[in-house]
């Protein structure tokens, strides 16, 4: 197996529901993304997946939750607008548009602050 990986980013506002404390304010944060996939096969160039369809594919997603408040999107219109959920968001919707025979989307992490991270993997 092979693992790829990007980093990347995106800055957007939210408010956590069902919480007690600062985070329930309106905040903002720069958020980092970084993105892991596996391939089990390289392609005849030696390639898993071509690093610039990986990162196409995420900045063209991160573009939806970028410079938005997440709370109003629809992915987050039932559900809080954590780092947790943004995970588990990204994941499953790069799955639906990378995954093949071949590739995986493996595990999302999303950094909200340098110090902080959540990761969602199945």
């Amino acid at each position: 197996m092979y693992r790829l990986k990007i980093h990347t980013y995106f800055a957007a506002a939210h408010c956590l529901t069902h919480y007690q404390g600062d985070c329930e304010n309106l905040h903002g944060h720069n958020w980092r993304v970084e993105v892991a996939v596996t391939a089990r096969e390289l392609d005849k160039a030696g390639l898993g997946i071509d690093f610039k369809i990986l990162k196409a594919e995420t900045n063209t997603l991160l573009k939806t939750l970028d410079h938005k408040y997440l709370n109003d999107l629809a992915p987050f219109a039932e559900l809080s607008p954590s780092s947790e959920n943004i995970a588990r968001f990204l994941y499953q919707e790069l799955s639906n548009k990378l995954n093949t025979d071949n590739v995986r989307v493996e595990m999302i992490t999303v950094w909200e602050s340098d110090f902080a991270n959540a990761s969602y993997y199945e």
